[in-house]
């Protein structure tokens, strides 16, 4: 197949969970199929665009900067997204120089297939009716969370009217693509009911088992670990519930319990907390998680906003670290509490899960081979990029 790849960025560096079931499934189709890929760059990005030929024929950079969240146009955006009939997580992604390339790709060439992934780049494509749509979340519910645990009632009326807007956006955008791909049948259900898309199918997530798989010894590193972008919103949204919430009833029993977070770019609030609390430590961006798998005991992932699949759960398996998690955070994996996960949505029940695993080494051991087990046997992402590939050739 000759392949048009639309996207909001390139894959490189890959910090995001996006980026690594993109990247994942396009080095595997780029080696069977002819790849053209377009994606936004910010002045002065090189890198993505320099490693684009590792899953691509052509890359086809367009320039284009979003307001980052905490600037102060970015704020202007968001206060100028209220009169708008777009959401603002999609207004600040439009761009007429997108368009163009994209119309001036299909006016020159014959795609077999064309894949708009997530629903961001969405906005600049004309014609949706020969695309599939590649939806990692269901970015309507994401909206819905957030404005359920919004901090205060000016937060929950913007999130709320922002989920408005998007169910009309992303209903009409699912009902007008060719096909549309899920990472899961919970979020193809979504879709279904939601927006009324009859044209759906499930590509599930993977996990590189043999990348993650850990060695025969590792340094301590935490009792607890938290691995992801730590600028995106679901992410420290759990992370300060779990420190507030959580640790503290964790730390009656277990007064010396250490916690990591790992991932970019953190927060102010995130940031803050070593100097509150000197047995957190964040940081920052690292160039590689594995470590801090391998040398934790458990891994928690106390999501309560959030779609799609969490990549971090089947990357902790792979690991053989053991999974704490909500019920959000584990929301579309195919995974079997307290055979290989442990889940809890209360503070009280979350705190006695990861004690439970904390204090019985034989059960941690146990539940973590356990889950390594199912997914080295059923997750690979050798068998998912075929699962996704076949979609494409039957919806071609």
């Amino acid at each position: 197949m000759k392949i048009l790849w639309i996207k909001a960025d390139f894959l490189h560096p890959t910090t995001k969970g996006g980026h690594i079931r993109t990247l994942e499934m396009l080095r595997r189709l780029h080696q069977r199929h002819e790849v053209h890929y377009v994606g936004f760059v910010e002045p002065g990005e090189t890198e993505g665009p320099r490693r684009s030929a590792e899953y691509s024929t052509h890359a086809y950079p367009v320039s284009h900067r979003p307001a980052r969240k905490d600037s102060a146009a970015f704020l202007a955006q968001a206060a100028a997204g209220m009169f708008s009939s777009l959401p603002v997580a999609i207004s600040r992604y439009r761009s007429c120089r997108m368009a163009r390339q994209i119309e001036e790709l299909r006016t020159a060439e014959h795609f077999d297939q064309i894949v708009c992934d997530f629903l961001t780049p969405a906005v600049n494509v004309r014609d949706l009716s020969d695309c599939v749509l590649f939806q990692h979340n269901v970015e309507t519910v994401i909206w819905r969370r957030r404005a359920a645990h919004a901090a205060d009632p000016i937060r929950r009326w913007y999130f709320r009217k922002q989920a408005e807007k998007m169910l009309r956006y992303e209903g009409e955008a699912c009902r007008s693509a060719r096909h549309v791909i899920a990472v899961s049948e919970t979020d193809a259900c979504l879709m279904r009911t939601l927006f009324g898309a009859t044209r759906v199918s499930v590509a599930p997530t993977g996990v590189d088992v043999d990348f993650f798989r850990p060695p025969e010894s590792s340094a301590t590193v935490s009792d607890l670990v938290f691995v992801g972008s730590m600028d995106w919103l679901p992410n420290v949204e759990g992370v300060l519930y779990f420190v507030r919430e959580v640790l503290p009833l964790i730390r009656r029993r277990r007064p010396e319990c250490s916690l990591s977070i790992v991932g970019r770019t953190p927060r102010n609030e995130i940031a803050a907390l070593p100097g509150k609390d000197p047995r957190i430590r964040v940081t920052g961006t690292v160039a590689d998680i594995r470590p801090y798998l391998w040398g934790s005991a458990v891994s928690i992932v106390p999501l309560r906003i959030g779609g799609g699949t969490r990549l971090k759960v089947y990357e902790a398996m792979a690991a053989k670290t053991a999974v704490v998690s909500t019920s959000v955070g584990a929301e579309g994996l195919d995974v079997s509490s307290p055979e290989n996960i442990r889940l809890a949505d209360d503070p009280e029940a979350f705190a006695e899960q990861c004690l439970a695993l904390l204090e019985d080494e034989g059960e941690r051991t146990r539940m973590a081979q356990a889950a390594w087990e199912h997914v080295a046997g059923r997750f690979s992402w050798d068998r998912v990029a075929s699962s996704f590939e076949r979609i494409l050739e039957s919806a071609a």
